[in-house]
């Protein structure tokens, strides 16, 4: 009974749980090849530098060479994210990541003379340009990139930063490889009395158990590794801070916020109507953690209290296959092709599926133009909400693959900010499916309260977050340090005001802002607030509605970046240019309170 119950190595996990990754190359040689071709290929570029201005033809070719050799680097870089994925300790797998992002830099130092060049061709000739039917395909492309004139460098400074982007990255790698393999947390004895390895990927297990003193110790001992490498990781998210402010001073944006959301066209007033939105509606959330301190029978709530059900004598367990065929059912609005396809991924080979020890924690789907929309996941059957991962994740899988077989490799791969809006979508059908068939009022207040949590955790948390990226930022390009006490005092704040005044607040919880991996990529946490905000609507308009509105979402999924995000959700039918989503879902939240309430 008291055996450490360790994560298996990789070379244990059966193959049939893991993805089958053949379809991008047959193994590592075959790799090693087609990035020793890639490498030859790019000098190709050398052919048109100088030339763009010719004619519609010379710079219509350039711009099929570069799509081609992208569409190369996209099929190699894939492969090895995801094999280093799998294991994050394997030295043969980062060396893979290395060699492919060295040769990448080098392609783009190739190719950085195309944004400049471009764009000095004069505006009558390239208006010309894009008339001609050989630039047809280019023209969108072309139309986008003009939007960027005034923050286009010169040649030279655009091939000097091209040569920074490994460089660049040194942070967030530093993070990943501290993160996800060097921190050890140590063993937590579970509420079976059965002694788990504490790990990024068991963390949330731990905390959803329904015995108190496990997720205490849990929390506890988990935040004491970072508490033993505050300074390091405080130094790492500043240097990824100042390396975005660097970037957004270097093109001439006013802050970084305005250069991340500038290529999807996002007025800031969408990011700042978020945080006002979420801030207003607070008591909402104030009521529930409150409602939730009172039914799990506490003298006061802490975080580590948040991730276990409220009704934590109902046992769960989905085996693989039974959330798979779950998570289709739950579809079926969505038709027969999205959901037999779906189906045949699901439990063929398209996710690695279980934890095993170095794996990458979390999730992600990494779908490319060429093979399948792959899906990881830490797939544990006694968690719910894995499952509603596996149905997060599955939305952007199948994004990607209506969005590949529907447009051009130039204009498929949609932008992350409506990618939060299909996988979104998917949760809110599977718990709509799971409510339609719940059999008694307590399964219904399980399900209810999952989605309380989930809205909680998607338009609330990610907001926090937000703020605390938007505080930041404003912060050091004040010229303000960010050291670990300005970090900690800021995120504090942050989550006094939201998580409210009878909330109480572990000391050790400021340090969450030095572990959240998104905060290496900054501007996108507010994305999955707003996704959801949209996904909350355009689900109940599919929901209701009829052929019309399921088509229109599905013209959503299969329009990739053939027009800005804010245009392409309003063709779905909702306008996120506008608050009323965020507030209409946030008046949805107070509702499934009430809901709870009453149930309980």
């Amino acid at each position: 009974m008291n055996d450490i119950i360790k994560l298996p190595s990789r070379a244990e996990v059966a193959a049939a749980d893991t993805w089958d990754l053949s379809p991008l190359f047959a193994d590592d040689s075959a790799w090693e090849a087609a990035l020793a071709e890639f490498e030859a290929l790019y000098p190709g570029y050398a052919k048109f530098q100088g030339r763009l201005a010719e004619s519609a033809q010379t710079l219509a070719d350039c711009l099929q060479f570069d799509s081609e050799l992208e569409r190369r680097a996209e099929r190699l870089g894939n492969y090895a994210f995801l094999k280093s994925s799998e294991d994050q300790g394997n030295a043969t797998y980062q060396r893979l990541v290395g060699k492919f992002q060295m040769v990448a830099v080098r392609a783009n130092e190739a190719a950085s003379f195309i944004r400049p060049e471009i764009l000095a061709i004069d505006a009558a000739v390239l208006e010309g340009f894009l008339r001609t039917e050989v630039m047809a395909p280019y023209r969108l492309l072309v139309e986008r990139l003009i939007r960027f004139r005034p923050h286009t460098l010169s040649e030279r400074e655009e091939r000097l930063l091209a040569m920074q982007g490994e460089m660049a990255g040194t942070a967030s790698h530093v993070f990943e490889q501290l993160h996800d393999a060097d921190l050890k947390f140590g063993t937590v004895k579970n509420e079976r009395g059965e002694t788990r390895e504490l790990s990024p990927a068991t963390f949330t297990q731990f905390l959803q158990s329904p015995d108190r003193a496990v997720r205490k110790t849990a929390f506890h001992q988990f935040y004491a590794q970072f508490d033993g490498h505050k300074n390091s990781l405080a130094a790492m998210l500043n240097g990824s801070i100042q390396k975005d402010i660097y970037y957004a001073r270097a093109r001439g944006y006013e802050s970084a916020r305005q250069m991340a959301l500038f290529a999807d066209n996002i007025p800031l007033s969408v990011y700042d109507n978020l945080i006002d939105a979420v801030r207003q509606h607070i008591p909402s959330l104030y009521r529930y953690y409150e409602l939730r301190r009172r039914k799990m029978g506490l003298d006061e709530i802490h975080h580590y209290d948040t991730y276990a059900p409220i009704l934590s004598d109902i046992d769960v367990e989905y085996r693989w296959e039974e959330a798979a065929e779950l998570v289709v059912a739950s579809l079926a609005p969505l038709g027969e092709e999205y959901c037999q396809t779906l189906r045949q991924g699901l439990l063929g080979r398209w996710c690695d599926r279980y934890p095993n020890a170095g794996k990458q924690s979390g999730a992600f789907s990494s779908g490319g133009y060429d093979g399948p929309p792959y899906i990881l996941l830490n797939y544990k059957p006694s968690v719910l909400n894995d499952v509603f991962t596996l149905a997060h994740e599955a939305g952007h899988s199948m994004h990607t693959y209506f969005s590949a077989r529907h447009q051009p490799f130039e204009y498929y791969h949609y932008t992350i900010f409506v990618a939060e809006v299909a996988s979104t979508f998917n949760e809110l059908l599977l718990t709509h499916h799971m409510l339609a068939h719940a059999t008694n009022g307590r399964e219904r207040a399980y399900l209810i309260n999952h989605q309380i949590d989930d809205i909680r955790a998607t338009v609330f948390r990610q907001t926090m977050f937000a703020e605390f990226e938007k505080l930041t930022h404003a912060m050091a390009e004040s010229g303000e340090p960010l050291t670990i006490e300005a970090f900690r005092s800021v995120y504090g704040q942050l989550l006094r005001d939201y998580f409210g005044p009878d909330f109480s607040i572990d000391d050790e919880l400021s340090l969450e802002c030095l572990r959240i991996p998104h905060f290496y990529r900054a501007f996108y946490v507010y994305k999955y607030a707003t996704g959801m905000s949209a996904a909350i609507a355009l689900s109940r308009r599919v929901l209701q509605g009829g052929q019309r509105e399921l088509q229109d979402y599905l013209g959503f999924l299969k329009g990739g970046c053939s027009q800005y995000p804010l245009d392409l959700l309003r063709g779905a039918g909702v306008d996120l240019a506008s608050p009323q989503p965020v507030s209409n879902a946030l008046t949805y939240f107070g509702e499934l309170v009430s809901q709870l309430e009453a149930l309980l």
